[in-house]
């Protein structure tokens, strides 16, 4: 028996995206706040494949008391957190996201691709401009995959909540999409369907809840101008069907253990769920 509702796929089918309640409880989500902070001070088990200022530049700097500060025009992006704390890694594995996700895709079996921390601080947390998830991996084939998106905040306008474009998962890939005045989605309108509307919806969620999106879906968060974090795990959710399919290169292509056309499995890409949710290994998992 299915979790979601046949209104909920449907919502899915049509707009690309899908907001859920809470997938984790409140003691939940501060066990995930307390293990980004081990991750960001140095201090958890291993270290993330990457852990930067995704606007380029340091994260901090130093006041003259020796406390860090960040820097203004941060958005902190974690990428494979799971590596590095065991919170992360259970994560993957939570058997009513996985389960939500197999739904949504329309498939049995899921692996994950990466995990992502997009991490806004207060009032200095900047853009995440608008773009599509997909051609940002050109490793990958085909575009079938979700993205469960948890908030570690609430989420909301004030502090930089994602906005969707409702059905442009089945535009295809949209070259050149960007972000414009009033953060707006620059596009190309020749790759505009006929009839198609360009429409933003904010997306705000509470913290614990799930935000679903296709890999294609239009998407981006503005400027946290509140004074309060905004802080979110992303699990990028694939098919098994998923194929290595180099087009161009990825920042974790190095974890790969298989060959150009092959099924993309192995250490680093883990099974989640087959059928039903699986169990997670002990941890650390290599």
């Amino acid at each position: 028996m299915g979790l979601l509702t046949e209104a909920q796929a449907q919502a899915f089918r049509e707009k690309g995206y899908l907001t859920v309640p809470p997938a984790l409880s409140g003691a939940e989500v501060e066990e995930m706040r307390e293990g980004l902070e081990r991750v960001m001070l140095d201090r958890s088990a291993a270290r993330p494949e990457l852990l930067r200022n995704l606007h380029g530049g340091d994260l901090y700097h130093e006041e003259p008391d020796g406390t860090r500060v960040f820097n203004s025009a941060v958005v902190v992006q974690i990428v494979n957190i799971w590596e590095a704390d065991e919170v992360y890694f259970r994560h993957l594995y939570h058997p009513a996201i996985t389960q939500m996700a197999s739904e949504l895709i329309g498939h049995p079996h899921l692996r994950v691709w990466h995990d992502q921390i997009q991490y806004k601080p207060p009032m200095v947390g900047s853009q995440t401009g608008w773009h599509q998830d997909f051609p940002a991996w050109p490793v990958l084939s085909p575009p079938d995959l979700v993205t469960a998106w948890v908030a570690l905040d609430d989420v909301t306008l004030a502090n930089g909540c994602m906005r969707m474009v409702p059905g442009s998962h089945r535009w295809g890939e949209s070259p050149g999409l960007g972000s414009g005045e009033d953060f707006a989605p620059r596009y190309d309108p020749s790759r505009i369907p006929e009839g198609a509307e360009v429409k933003v919806e904010p997306v705000e969620v509470r913290a614990g809840e799930c935000s679903f999106h296709h890999c294609l879906t239009w998407h981006g968060s503005d400027i946290n101008r509140s004074d309060r974090p905004r802080r979110a795990i992303a699990v990028h959710y694939m098919p098994a069907y998923t194929r290595f399919d180099p087009r161009g290169h990825h920042a974790i292509e190095h974890l790969m253990e298989v060959k150009p056309g092959e099924i993309l499995k192995g250490t680093y890409f883990p099974d989640v769920y087959n059928q039903g949710p699986l169990t997670p290994p002990a941890f650390p998992f290599k």
